[in-house]
């Protein structure tokens, strides 16, 4: 379903842990349709160029969110972790996104044109976690 929507032939190459399973998405597009979901996404670069990648997808990526009133709200690095045992977390930035709706990001992943922007997020990383949450902390 969504994995073969947002992962093209020309960049199938990307881990299967870098796209939501069927099971993630129905979960998502079953979230309350006339509440705010906020995408939590926790990024590790590829060595090789990730960060400029990433970079370049952000760019292509802001009419997108534009078009179906997307903000992001965080953008940041990973430079000390105060809690936790790691002397630093596993992701290199973290990034939250606020979506007016979960059809929002649906059918912002789901765009033809935002799935040529995506090649460059899937050349980007060796790790993505994404997050969907809310701004309350109800079940």
């Amino acid at each position: 379903m969504f994995a073969s929507v947002c992962q093209p032939a020309q960049y199938q190459r990307v881990s299967p842990a870098l796209e939501p399973t069927p099971e993630q998405f129905a979960a998502l597009a079953a979230r309350p349709a006339d509440e705010p979901v906020v995408m939590v996404n926790l990024l590790k670069f590829r060595s090789d160029g990730g960060r400029e990648s990433y970079t370049r997808y952000g760019q292509e990526v802001a009419p997108h969110l534009q078009r179906v009133g997307g903000i992001v709200r965080y953008a940041g690095g990973a430079p000390t972790q105060v809690i936790g045992d790691d002397e630093k977390p596993w992701w290199d930035a973290i990034l939250v996104v606020e979506y007016p709706s979960p059809s929002a990001f649906i059918d912002m992943v789901t765009n033809e044109d935002f799935r040529k922007s995506h090649e460059f997020r899937a050349n980007a990383l060796d790790r993505g976690d994404l997050i969907a949450t809310s701004w309350t902390l109800a079940d």
